[in-house]
Parts: C-alpha cells; sequence; structure tokens
C-alpha cells in the first residue's frame, strides 16, 4: 500500500541560517558558551578557562555573541570598575544543543578517528 502521507516541511537552509550558524557554532564559540553557562565571568577568567584562545579570539567571538544575543556584556560596579560576560536567555536556550554534540562529539570520536585514518590511507 503506497504511503499518502505528506513528507515533512524541509527547511531550506539560507544564508542568515549559514552565518548564525558559523557564528554560534564555531570552536571558541561553543567553549565560551559552555563556560558561560556555569557562571558569569570576566574576560581574564575566560581566558584562564580556556587558556588556549588568544586575547584577539576571545575579544572578537565575545562580540560576536553579544550581536547575536547570546551574551550579556555588563558593566560591574566594583573598584576598579569591570566587565562581565553572562550568558543571555538567548545563549541559554542552545545550552541544551551544545551538551548533546559534546556528548555526541566525545560518543564517536573514536570512529572519527578511524574514520580519518581509512581516509589519511587512501584507502
Amino acid at each position: 500500500m503506497p504511503d499518502t502521507t505528506e513528507p515533512a516541511e524541509r527547511i531550506q537552509i539560507s544564508v542568515h541560517h549559514r552565518e548564525l550558524l558559523d557564528q554560534v557554532l564555531d570552536k571558541w564559540s561553543l567553549q565560551v558558551l559552555d563556560e558561560l553557562c556555569e557562571q558569569p565571568l570576566r574576560f581574564n577568567e575566560l581566558r584562564r578557562a580556556i587558556p588556549v584562545v588568544t586575547q584577539k579570539s576571545l575579544t572578537a567571538t565575545l562580540r560576536r555573541l553579544e550581536r547575536n544575543g547570546m551574551v550579556d556584556r555588563v558593566v560591574v560596579s566594583s573598584r576598579p570598575i569591570a566587565v562581565e560576560y553572562r550568558i543571555a536567555s538567548l545563549g541559554r536556550s542552545i545550552q541544551e544543543l551544545i551538551d548533546a554534540l559534546f556528548h555526541w562529539s566525545t560518543e564517536h570520536m573514536s570512529d572519527v578517528e578511524r574514520a580519518r585514518e581509512r581516509f589519511d590511507d587512501g584507502d
């Protein structure tokens, strides 16, 4: 008996989708979002939490995340005045997806490594 159900409408990936995903799912953004989901941090605290990121890359990442509504930049009234970065509600809404990506990559890393080896060996 033929299937008479209509196929689900396929989501078209637009330039806007690609740009957003590129800016939110890059290697530094994922780590910054993961850290900020735990607690608000100042710039240097983020640098210590992600020691391999350069100051320039971290600055650019935080600006992109702030521009996309994922992170809030808050001036803390202390002496001296400091800036703290906090996960925004929009950023928190992606936390479950980030956790799922981390879990998936951990679970499948050995499969990926085997595939890379086969590819690099020319099989």
